[in-house]
């Protein structure tokens, strides 16, 4: 066979796609966008049609012959809580995206089944999203957060999670479904993940809680939080960028990429050797808190992300989980990889493609 699927990635100032045959890129290429001129187009939602003319224009600038796609795939965002898997697009879905009320944040991953529609639909080709951040399989146990108007929602990457099980479910010679795992994803958020028989029972949303990363804090003591709140002087835009974007890292040391951070240490910047390792630290005890969500049954440990590239993140987190069982590692955040994936995994009959409704 000679499937050719069309991956969309939409970005916060660009749009990866790639072109893959058989689960093979046959080329990966990034649009940027002018934030001024995001800004301009209004609601986010404003964003599919330029996104989709300049993903169009880039692929007839390479002379790729649209006719030949087997699928578009596009990924999942924000939305209502969803169960792992691939689902096709659908105007019920859209019509929810466009009206808003079930989106749980405004993030630019939710533009990706829309984009895929607006690409695949005048070729008369289906489209699909995969594995949305808003993969929910939580057990009702992991919900409550301590008070009632405070759930915890399962937010995370799955995606890419997904992907790394596969692959590590194969490594081993067992279906995803028999395997239970921890798995670590690192990147400028942190979601760590217990899977129990292929399905994700609990993770920490990166936005909301769990280790300090290189851009987000994490959880933070609650007191403290609120007199930031009310008597620090802030607006709720500049917390929320606190947190979330000037938080972990790049608070303690004014830099959000680990290498450099390693790099300083190495040279004996103490505070940078103190940070690291605290925050190395954190993805273990939390990593051993997932192990416990699991009963101890833990048969791998798993690391994705951009830290997976930094020998010493893997090596220290190893040392601190490998009695857990094996540890492996995947590195980077491949979703364009993943999404073409999942179609794959539909077309072939390994999965059943789910239906939003």
């Amino acid at each position: 066979m000679d499937r050719l699927v069309l991956a969309l990635n939409p970005g916060g100032t660009s749009t990866k796609f790639g072109v893959y045959r058989e689960g093979e890129p046959l080329f990966e290429e990034s649009v940027r966008h002018l934030p001024e001129e995001l800004a301009a187009l209004g609601p986010t939602m404003n964003q599919t049609g330029p996104r989709r003319d300049l993903v169009l224009a880039a692929l007839a600038e390479k002379g790729f012959d649209m006719s030949g796609l087997a699928a578009v795939v596009g990924r999942g965002g924000t939305f209502k809580p969803l169960q792992a898997g691939t689902y096709r697009v659908n105007r019920k879905l859209l019509d929810d995206i466009t009206e808003g009320s079930t989106l749980q944040a405004d993030h630019p991953s939710n533009l990706g089944a829309p984009l895929a529609w607006a690409v695949a639909e005048p070729l008369g080709l289906p489209s699909y999203f995969v594995d949305p951040v808003c993969v929910d399989e939580m057990i009702d146990e992991a919900r409550p957060s301590g008070h009632p108007l405070l759930p915890r929602k399962s937010l995370s990457h799955a995606l890419n999670i997904r992907m790394v099980a596969y692959k590590a479910a194969s490594e081993l010679g067992r279906p995803l479904s028999d395997l239970n795992m921890v798995v670590l994803h690192l990147g400028s958020g942190v979601s760590v993940n217990a899977i129990r028989k292929g399905r994700m029972i609990d993770t920490n949303n990166a936005n909301d809680g769990g280790p300090f990363s290189s851009q987000r804090t994490g959880s933070l003591p609650v007191t403290g939080l609120v007199d930031l709140c009310f008597g620090g002087g802030y607006e709720k835009k500049q917390l929320q960028r606190m947190f979330l974007k000037e938080g972990g890292l790049m608070a303690y040391l004014g830099i959000d990429h680990v290498g450099e951070a390693f790099a300083r240490a190495s040279k004996g910047d103490a505070e940078a050797d103190l940070v690291l390792r605290a925050m190395v630290y954190q993805f273990v005890k939390e990593g051993g808190a997932m192990a416990a969500a699991l009963r101890g049954d833990v048969d791998c440990v798993v690391i994705t992300g951009g830290m997976a590239h930094n020998g010493w993140v893997v090596e220290e987190i190893t040392k601190g989980l490998s009695f857990l069982g094996r540890v492996m590692t995947f590195p980077g955040e491949a979703e364009l990889e993943a999404l073409v994936r999942g179609v794959l995994r539909v077309l072939d009959g390994i999965e059943e493609v789910r239906t939003y409704n």
